[in-house]
């Protein structure tokens, strides 16, 4: 994380609890999967269920499922009818999602797709009202450009990781490194869209249409 480690949990504690089945699906990422650094967290988590509350999509999509964190966070928040389609390429990552879907009580207001996203987003139609970038990283560039032309007009995009653990401001030791750079600065300056960069966890970026 790019925050001091006791700045991190002072957030943590400041911020309101995750539910106690969230606690549980944090505790089996952690015990059970591969890069349980992937898991979204409790402070992404409840800002992602702010954005649900505050922009009541009718249309989330969601790249990179993992073991379901952020998906199980945002769909109670849901208006009625409100759906999220959610992107994942591995089976055993999708298997657990299902299963707290399930026990969330939230199964029917989420689709998983498995397989790759890009195929998927050319498969769906239409507008999103809020989509979540947290996939495979050097596939963000593309993600993105397939996906500003179908932000709703009052829709964000949201693209974690945005600061790769700090490291894009130093010179780009690696082809993800270099991708966030360069994607930062496309994104600050595409005049199709405003942005604005948060120091969130791994760093977080919000997008609008201009």
């Amino acid at each position: 994380m790019i925050t001091p480690e006791k700045i991190d949990d002072y957030a943590v504690a400041s911020t309101t609890s995750p539910s106690a089945l969230l606690n549980r699906l944090a505790e089996e990422t952690k015990a059970e999967l591969r890069s349980p650094q992937m898991l979204t967290g409790p402070v992404e988590g409840r800002l992602l269920e702010f954005l649900v509350f505050a922009l009541q999509p009718e249309r989330v999509l969601e790249l990179g499922t993992y073991s379901g964190y952020s998906s199980t966070s945002m769909a109670p928040l849901l208006p009625p009818g409100g759906h999220i389609d959610t992107c994942e390429v591995d089976e055993t990552h999708a298997a657990v999602a299902r299963r707290y879907h399930e026990e969330a009580g939230v199964a029917d207001r989420i689709t998983i797709h498995l397989g790759p996203a890009l195929e998927t987003i050319e498969k769906l139609e239409g507008e999103f009202d809020l989509i979540f970038i947290d996939a495979d990283k050097l596939n963000y560039p593309a993600y993105y450009e397939a996906l500003v032309p179908r932000i709703s007009p009052r829709g964000v995009m949201v693209l974690d990781n945005t600061l790769w653990s700090g490291r894009v401001v130093e010179p780009p030791e690696t082809p993800e490194t270099e991708m966030f750079v360069e994607l930062n600065a496309r994104i600050a300056n595409d005049p199709r869209v405003v942005a604005v960069m948060l120091t969130v966890r791994d760093g977080v970026t919000l997008v609008r249409r201009a």
